[in-house]
């Protein structure tokens, strides 16, 4: 057996696999979040570990730890500085910035305006939702506290270093979130002494990893104490983790589909809270707006393009709340939606004038602009079901539009994306597949798999217990999916002139807020 542990933004999961990809167990706990002005978001690193804890555990129940031959994880891309409090609050528990917590948007920005070198491998621009951003404001608003840390950690290398003990960095994490140049397998030490965090250099990079290696690399045994409390057999092997979308894609790229098998020919699309889309390429290719060309950060060999939305499930619960403040689950609208058209593709109809521009949290690419936010068009009065679905059906075309962007750029620049392969929870749904598929263009691939990003972290366990490479782990676990065809005629006609208000809505929102500028 395998086990692929998955934290989140919310929860920590864990997933008990074959080896051929059946799910045979699984277990979730929920993580406290903090929220302070300035938006500020962090977490507890013990308590992540404790709810890594209880999530195997209960994935594990009726299962022999005999029979665990590896063990991967995956996590969001927050930062973790050991030993110390990160917040405000002073809380010493809280020792964790969470991925989408934007304090740094300054040091970002100063960051941008240096034309450093290492941007050309971010898309041009750094994001406050990277770690040398936050390191920055660390260093200036908690200067005792950046001196007192006897680490930094991306949280899955951290997740691996408490399993095992070894401090090696995955080349996903650091590469992907650290500006590390995994192509020339090194730190980029006059960024860090330009940007301000020339103590890091000066260390020759010990607090933030000196040794790198690929995902699913073996790590060692877990140590007596890590498998003590994870109820696991000392031992057991451990792999190098992954970004949690990251997993993702691992975990749905290899589906088997009719046709052309090239990963580069697919866009990994994992919608949760938020959404991440990942594709893959045989040489660099740089696409403005967009974070990359990373190299080996998923894919073996390959170079991978990253971009993503920061609210896309968020955003549809945002709105719903912000339209009623009690009344139907968005589950619920979403099953009504779902009746408003006498099929899938007809029910945009209902979303009538009403056009979202869903970037609550900016948008992170294709036009990396953290400071946008979101638009809404064509409200009314009503407060009914019809109305809310309406909305929601709005929202999640948006989402779709945004992503369309997102691949019109990467085919300005070569990337020739023919499916999308969709995972997540809020992917789940037919009605979102089918939207993505008719805002796109493009068919959209559901992989039939239980849990795809436990189930990509599982395949790390794969590599690390010996039995074969990613490759190999992809092909034997992966299984098939369903697709869903865009749709033509009058709803393609109807999506295009809904495109063009998005864009316009988009656009005007930009020159507003450059105005006040």
């Amino acid at each position: 057996m395998l086990i692929g542990v998955d934290v989140g933004t919310g929860s920590a999961r864990a997933g008990v696999f074959d080896a051929t990809g059946r799910m045979l167990g699984v277990g979730k706990h929920p993580l406290t979040l903090w929220h302070e002005a300035g938006e500020i978001v962090e977490q507890s690193s013990a308590q992540i570990w404790a709810a890594v804890c209880a999530a195997v555990a209960q994935a594990m129940q009726g299962h022999d730890p005999a029979a665990v031959t590896g063990i991967g994880f995956d996590a969001t891309c927050s930062l973790v500085a050991e030993g110390v409090s990160v917040s405000p609050s002073d809380d010493p528990a809280r020792d964790v910035i969470l991925w989408m917590d934007h304090r740094a948007t300054p040091e970002a920005e100063e960051i941008n305006a240096g034309g450093h070198r290492v941007l050309d491998y971010v898309g041009g621009r750094i994001s406050p939702e990277m770690e040398t951003p936050k390191l920055l404001w660390l260093s200036r608003h908690r200067p005792g506290a950046f001196a007192a840390a006897r680490r930094f950690f991306d949280l899955p290398d951290w997740l691996t270093y408490r399993a095992t003990g070894n401090e090696a960095r995955s080349s996903c994490t650091v590469t992907c979130k650290w500006t590390y140049l995994a192509h020339e397998n090194r730190w980029d030490e006059g960024y860090f002494r330009a940007i301000g965090l020339g103590a890091l250099a000066d260390e020759g990079f010990q607090r933030i990893g000196t040794k790198i290696v690929a995902p699913g690399t073996p790590l060692g045994g877990l140590a007596a104490q890590a498998a003590a409390e994870l109820g696991l057999r000392p031992g057991t092997p451990v792999a190098a983790a992954l970004i949690d979308a990251h997993a993702g894609g691992l975990g749905t790229l290899g589906v088997s589909l009719p046709g052309d098998p090239d990963p580069t020919r697919r866009l990994a699309y994992i919608f949760g809270t938020s959404a991440c889309s990942m594709a893959s390429t045989r040489q660099a290719t740089p696409v403005p707006g967009v974070w990359g060309p990373y190299y080996d950060a998923m894919l073996p060999g390959l170079w991978l393009n990253e971009g993503g939305q920061s609210a896309a499930g968020e955003a549809l619960a945002h709105l719903i709340h912000l339209h009623r403040d009690a009344g139907p689950s968005i589950t619920e609208i979403a099953a009504h939606a779902e009746t408003l058209g006498p099929t899938l593709s007809e029910t945009i109809r209902a979303a009538a004038g009403v056009l979202v521009v869903p970037e609550f949290l900016g948008n992170r690419s294709p036009f990396a602009e953290p400071d946008a936010r979101a638009v809404v068009a064509g409200l009314g009065l009503d407060r009914g079901m019809d109305s809310l679905a309406a909305l929601y059906l709005g929202g999640l075309s948006g989402i779709g539009y945004g992503l369309r962007q997102l691949i019109d750029r990467f085919a300005a620049e070569g990337i020739a994306i023919e499916t999308i392969v969709a995972s997540g929870g809020a992917a789940q749904s037919r009605l979102a597949c089918q939207m993505l598929a008719d805002t796109t263009g493009r068919q959209v691939a559901l992989p039939g798999g239980q849990e795809p990003v436990l189930l990509g972290a599982a395949m790390l366990g794969f590599v690390a217990s010996g039995a074969g490479a990613l490759s190999q782990a992809m092909a034997q676990m992966s299984g098939g999916a369903t697709l869903f065809a865009p749709a033509g005629g009058e709803i393609a006609a109807l999506h295009a002139k809904r495109f063009a208000g998005f864009e316009a809505l988009q656009s005007a929102a930009r020159a507003f807020r450059l105005s006040l500028k």
